[in-house]
């Protein structure tokens, strides 16, 4: 049920499923989109930085016009969870009916119709092959689980310099990779070589 609180002004988005509305930090209501540093991979398997993607899309969209959100909640960070609209277009239906994020449906079921259609007719993210974002924030935290299950073999940074780790070697398992240090996921040897990383010895 909607709590009688609105928020207005002027829209400034953070990334496709978080926006600053006059100020206040919204997370849209019932849709989840690829965090900022996710990335998807095409059907030719390239890696494609779809997290900025569609970020970039909703900022062109709504970026600066005049929005009004109705409070349905708060989250654990502090965030106002509202649905917002700009003249009279719900804001998170435009956003999953474009492909740019999904319904998020373990907190609403109001997109899963919009979701399913823009599935049907592979629009925006439905072209690609992603993680949820539920599960890439869940293996980023722990920087030990693939995001990509083709891309498994961990580029770290140690005292010994970049060093590669493939499954099945003694320190794989044990790895972390932590990307904010410069440390990265492979989805080949030959791409880690050529990155300047080298292979691990055991």
């Amino acid at each position: 049920m909607l709590v009688t609180a609105d928020v207005h002004g002027p829209v400034r988005v953070i990334d496709a499923d978080t926006l600053d509305v006059g100020g206040v930090r919204v997370r849209l209501h019932a849709i989840d989109a690829p965090e900022m540093d996710q990335t998807c991979v095409t059907e030719h398997g390239a890696a494609f930085a779809c997290g900025r993607w569609v970020t970039d899309q909703v900022r062109a969209r709504f970026e600066g016009r005049m929005a009004t959100c109705a409070r349905v909640d708060m989250d654990r960070h502090g965030r106002t969870v509202a649905k917002c609209h700009v003249e009279g277009v719900d804001i998170g239906e435009e956003v999953v009916s474009a492909g740019w994020a999904f319904a998020y449906r373990r907190y609403g079921m109001d997109y899963d119709l919009d979701e399913k259609a823009a599935y049907v007719a592979d629009r925006g993210l439905h072209g690609f092959r992603l993680q949820s974002p539920a599960q890439f924030r869940q293996t980023r935290a722990k920087g030990r689980i693939p995001p990509d299950p083709g891309c498994r073999i961990k580029g770290n940074i140690s005292k010994n310099g970049q060093i590669f780790h493939v499954p099945g070697q003694d320190f794989y398992e044990r790895t972390g990779i932590n990307e904010a240090r410069g440390e990265r996921w492979f989805c080949s040897e030959a791409q880690a070589v050529q990155a300047g990383w080298r292979p691990a010895r055991r």
